[in-house]
């Protein structure tokens, strides 16, 4: 079977680029011999695919690895151009910069954010790096689109190498409020950064306004306004052209999760999931990256309490909690797992019984079919971030339920749910508020639940990730020098400003 080979020195023919810190491929090396490169699961890259595909597109990102980059990869009908990355930077400008400073910062400081000046340099110099290697492969007039935190100098380091090329950028995170992001030592070189696009996308229009706001109190500059109910909520206006800034929330592959959650294979196994957890239990279930945005510990204990109010019991109620290892070098991070796995440890000892206890922790990657059916499986979605971008988790659950079955509770500060409004909505920091929630969606009647699961369906199909690419552009084809990718034609759509 023919590969696509990473291309040394790479030509400048590429039409439409995508700059992500990784590339769409892992390295797997369980169960085998020898390591094998397989495709990451993920929206963007089936947003993405038909685009780069039409367009001799091209990806360029770091590989996942500190190793010897390997010369091939299997056939996935993308070129790759991977970023090279040694230890000490995948240190300072990832799990330092990124995941130690951004991160926090860009998450309302629900963590304090560390500032280090050596992983600040590593943190430029890297991003340097890709602005290169997007340089060198980017044809004339080229469409480059930058993908999210890890990223933010690259706009501004390749409009320098390619003033011919249209730059788009796109924020998968939060965007704080100017008082919080003004603590950030470097805060000037970001929004800068950031300044070298033509379009600069979040998910909210919130995030959106916060940026043109920084960007007024940093640069004393002139915004110029944009009537709402477009995804373009303000401008920039900079000597000679101007910088568009939008809201555009990003979603899920609705039809193919669907697809999945209607096989049956998926429904089989959810059935035994069921069967496992015990015939005739109500299943609660939440699905999270091991991170302390997630809200993981107020859950347990909120699910703790209801126990301890003799509101649910272990006989008839289990709390499944699946973490995803996440960052485990970073100390936030480990902490985090310390004190998760002794709450699940107190909870089970105190609550459970021989053979049935109230929490099942899983710490560890499920594949996509299996999550899926966890998502057929449960009867209650517990989504409860104390601040997240979008939170994918929840629109996967809805379109993974065409049963029309299932509760929905979702997080206020999670970015889904200004789309999602028909989910049973709840402030995570309010304990009794969120135990409250978890009761009523345990309660509610077939009815509402039917009704509700409808409403928030169709959205999650009308909005889909395909929607948000095309959204995001076609905006972008109006921004600057280039060319829109021949699939994103059609006039511009309303986004949700909800």
């Amino acid at each position: 079977m023919d590969t696509p080979r990473i291309r040394h020195p790479a030509r400048p023919d590429a039409e439409f680029v995508v700059v992500a810190n990784r590339l769409p491929v892992h390295l797997e090396s369980r169960g085998t011999d020898s390591p094998r490169w397989r495709r990451s699961p993920g929206g963007l890259v089936s947003a993405l695919e038909p685009i780069l595909h039409a367009r001799r597109g091209a990806w360029v990102g770091w590989a996942g690895t500190t190793e010897s980059i390997p010369a091939a990869f299997p056939d996935q009908g993308l070129r790759l151009h991977p970023v090279p990355l040694d230890v000490d930077e995948h240190r300072d400008y990832y799990e330092g910069f990124s995941n130690a400073t951004l991160w926090p910062l860009f998450h309302d400081v629900v963590a304090p954010p560390d500032f280090d000046r050596a992983w600040w340099r590593s943190y430029h110099r890297v991003n340097q790096r890709f602005a290169e290697h997007a340089a060198a492969i980017a044809g004339p007039g080229a469409t480059v689109w930058i993908q999210d935190y890890q990223l933010t100098l690259v706009p501004a380091l390749l409009r320098a190498l390619r003033p011919d090329v249209r730059i788009g950028f796109f924020l998968h995170i939060p965007f704080p409020p100017p008082e919080l992001f003004l603590q950030l030592p470097w805060r000037t070189e970001i929004v800068e950064g950031l300044l070298g696009a033509d379009l600069v996308g979040f998910q909210l229009p919130g995030d959106a306004q916060n940026f043109l706001q920084l960007v007024r109190r940093l640069r004393g500059g002139e915004s110029v306004s944009r009537p709402h109910g477009t995804p373009v909520l303000g401008a920039v206006r900079l000597p000679g052209r101007e910088v568009r800034v939008g809201a555009f929330p990003i979603s899920v592959d609705a039809a193919d999760l669907e697809e999945l959650a209607r096989s049956e294979a998926v429904q089989e196994q959810a059935r035994r999931i069921r069967r496992r957890l015990g015939d005739g239990r109500r299943i609660m279930l939440s699905v999270d990256r091991l991170d302390y945005t997630k809200g993981i510990d107020q859950r347990l204990r909120a699910f703790e309490e209801i126990l301890a109010d003799g509101r649910v019991s272990a006989r008839d109620t289990v709390l499944v909690q699946i973490a995803t290892p996440s960052r485990e070098r970073v100390e936030h991070y480990r902490r985090l797992r310390t004190r998760v796995e002794a709450q699940v440890g107190r909870i089970n000892g105190v609550f459970g019984q021989v053979g049935r206890v109230p929490v099942h922790y899983l710490h560890t990657t499920v594949d996509r079919a299996e999550l899926t059916a966890f998502y057929r499986a449960a009867d209650v979605m517990l989504v409860t971030p104390l601040r997240d971008g979008m939170n994918l988790v929840a629109k996967e659950f809805v379109a993974a339920r065409p049963d029309l079955d299932g509760s929905l509770v979702l997080s206020e500060f999670a970015g889904a749910a200004h789309e999602l409004t028909e989910a049973l909505l709840v402030n995570p920091h309010h304990l009794a508020e969120l135990q409250d929630a978890m009761v009523t969606a345990l309660h509610l009647d077939e009815g509402e639940r039917r009704l509700r699961m409808r409403e928030l369906r169709r959205h999650v199909r009308e909005r889909d990730v395909h929607h948000w690419a095309r959204s995001f552009l076609t905006v972008l084809a109006g921004a600057g020098p280039g060319s829109l990718p021949a699939d994103s034609d059609e006039a511009p759509p309303r986004a949700s400003v909800a």
